[in-house]
């Protein structure tokens, strides 16, 4: 039986970036996904995801962030493939908001370029936006988006090229750990390793049953929309964008491929029961609400809808993010619950499972995000930081 000094369950986002972080570390690692390389099948598709510093959801993950710009840029280095394009973001809402007050917070305590905007700013320098009555903005130069297909192969050429070993297509069925090692067993075989790293995206809450964490995952569609206005094209600098309005939370991006815009809604979503059986047709009552934003906010976006996808989002309670070791094995390291804005994060978390893996501790400022918070329990939300035990 094959033996690894860490075996990762998942190669999407996070599983790619902790098998690369680990190997260029010199572990003996192997990396299990099920699906192909850089699937449609869970939360990691859909060419573009979002990349900002001044974090609305709680100033505390700024410092992950920006360590993940700096792994996002040395990886695009190593690869010599651009990954990260910094078109800047526009951030629309009420002034007394989650998402423009969040984002000015986070600036002023992260000393973040960030500019304030009001609604004939945005206008005079981004033609295609609207602001609705009542709603100011803000701009963050240094946003901007990721390819993210692109990403998760360059993360999983990364970690092959440095000695990482992938099984695709190949689905784990068990793991029984005994005090000697952990026993993977999959639909091909069984592997020996002293550490296993847990990031299995929807599947995860199938892994992690002991932490009593109630996981939710949410069907997420996303759509394009044709447009033939020029005030959306990324090479007209328009930015990407976030919408925190009375009917959802809406973002999307520059017109990256011809004659089309990528519009789809943050909040909300159907509660999936498997994430082997949702439902990836298109629903219409999806469609009419990215519809009606589109109709209130971007005047020229047409309704046509070019193409569509979905994924889903990994909910946890509080919507922050748990990274941790397992209380029960300390062999054990995963990432779980990203709640929809996880993947920026990605060669960072990658890092801070490294670390866990070979380290046992990390020196990266993860603590807020353990598994034995307190928020897990009581469903604090966005804007609040977890709570540590």
């Amino acid at each position: 039986m094959p033996t690894y000094d860490a075996i990762v369950l998942g190669a999407g986002a996070i599983g790619s970036a902790a098998l690369s972080a680990l190997a260029r570390r010199g572990a003996r690692v192997l990396g299990i996904e099920r699906f192909g390389p850089a699937h449609d099948r869970g939360s990691s598709h859909g060419r573009t995801r979002m990349i900002r510093q001044a974090y609305f959801e709680h100033p505390d993950y700024v410092p992950l962030v920006l360590r993940s710009y700096e792994l996002w840029r040395e990886l695009e280095a190593r690869r010599g493939e651009q990954l990260f394009f910094e078109s800047g973001l526009l951030e629309i809402g009420p002034a007394d908001g989650a998402v423009v007050p969040g984002v000015i917070r986070s600036a002023s305590e992260h000393k973040l370029e960030v500019e304030e905007v009001n609604a004939a700013e945005v206008s005079r320098r981004w033609p295609g936006f609207r602001v609705p009555a009542g709603m100011t903005g803000v701009y963050e130069p240094r946003a901007g988006y990721l390819r993210v297909e692109a990403c998760v192969r360059a993360q999983l050429t990364d970690a092959t090229a440095t000695g990482a070993e992938l099984h695709t297509e190949e689905t784990v069925v068990d793991c029984q750990a005994t005090a000697g090692e952990i026993t993977v067993v999959t639909d091909r075989g069984r592997y020996a390793t002293k550490k296993l790293v847990i990031t299995a995206g929807a599947w995860a809450s199938d892994w992690l049953r002991e932490l009593n964490i109630a996981f939710q995952v949410r069907r997420k569609p996303q759509f394009w929309f044709a447009t033939n206005s020029p005030n959306y094209r990324a090479d007209a600098h328009t930015p990407a964008f976030l919408y925190e309005t009375p009917g959802g939370v809406f973002y999307g991006f520059p017109e990256i491929d011809t004659g089309e815009i990528k519009v789809s809604e943050h909040s909300g979503g159907q509660v999936v029961a498997d994430p082997l059986t949702v439902n990836r047709a298109v629903d219409p009552a999806d469609q009419r609400r990215v519809g009606d934003f589109i109709a209130a906010c971007l005047p020229g976006v047409s309704q046509r809808m070019t193409h569509h996808a979905v994924c889903m989002y990994t909910m946890s309670p509080d919507e922050h993010f748990v990274v941790d070791r397992h209380p029960a094995d300390q062999r054990i390291a995963f990432v779980a619950g990203l709640s929809g804005h996880g993947f920026k994060f990605a060669p960072v978390l990658g890092e801070a499972l490294a670390d866990l893996t070979l380290e046992g501790r990390s020196d990266l400022p993860i603590g807020f995000l353990n598994c034995q918070r307190a928020t897990l329990r009581t469903g604090i939300r966005e804007g609040e930081a977890p709570a540590e035990p």
